[in-house]
């Protein structure tokens, strides 16, 4: 059960601001984002090693992507595309409506479900396969904050949902530009979680059988305009408690 923290800002210097906590098997390979993709240079993402495909990237336009799996279908499945390739086919796009449209024209018969977020520095979609025969939904993700797992965008039966969803919008937002990222990175990193709920219910967690949280990433996009303001791409290559974040090199 990954999580994604969204904030848009329309009108701000920097108008999109993400969060990203990726939970997987920690014996499942990948590498960090980089420009693993020889036919997409522009792609900055990371690599899902075994199936090749990526959970969350941004491009050289601005354009951000990023996939989580929908409650209960965890892993892959026989006569299933690898969910992952649809953040790369949505980082093909130059803005962030181009991707939601390809989004909304996929088969749903070919994937598991999946929740999906695309934006820029002018749009963002919540893209939506709720299950194997429903239709891919794509829509407009409000202005404000909104908090994304295996269910609906702010869904408080999500315990993870319910307990920390306040406690970002009581938080100081990130500050790109003073490179700001304190508030957000103790959040992403917090183990807290309400009483009598799993460790799931935290942010950054483990389980006994080898499940948690592997990495995390924080990515601020300039408004239009901003000539010479590139978007910041921070990463922490390992659970973000015991992860320093590092700034990802933009060309």
């Amino acid at each position: 059960m990954c999580t994604l923290v969204i904030l848009r800002r329309p009108g701000h210097a920097w108008p999109l601001i993400l969060g990203a906590n990726r939970d997987e098997m920690k014996d499942r390979p990948w590498s960090p984002p980089g420009r693993h993709w020889p036919d997409r240079p522009e792609v900055l993402a990371g690599r899902d090693d075994l199936a090749g495909g990526s959970w969350m990237g941004v491009n050289d336009h601005g354009v951000v992507a990023a996939i989580l799996n929908r409650q209960g279908t965890l892993g892959p499945a026989l006569g299933k595309r690898s969910r992952g390739e649809l953040v790369l086919l949505a980082l093909d796009e130059a803005d962030a409506a181009g991707a939601a449209l390809v989004m909304s024209e996929l088969r749903p018969d070919s994937y598991r479900p999946f929740n999906m977020v695309v934006a820029d520095n002018r749009d963002a979609f919540y893209v939506a396969h709720r299950a194997d025969d429903a239709p891919v939904v794509v829509d407009r993700l409000r202005a404000g904050l909104t908090m994304l797992t295996s269910r609906e965008p702010d869904d408080p039966s999500s315990p993870r949902i319910a307990f920390h969803r306040p406690r970002f919008l009581a938080a100081p937002p990130p500050d790109p530009g003073a490179d700001d990222w304190a508030g957000w990175e103790g959040l992403l990193a917090s183990d807290a979680r309400a009483d009598g709920t799993g460790p799931e219910g935290a942010m950054s967690f483990a389980l006994p059988g080898g499940f948690g949280t592997v990495s995390s990433a924080l990515v601020g996009l300039p408004a239009i305009g901003r000539t010479g303001v590139p978007p910041v791409f921070r990463f922490a290559p390992g659970p973000p408690d015991r992860t320093a974040y590092r700034k990802l090199p933009w060309p």
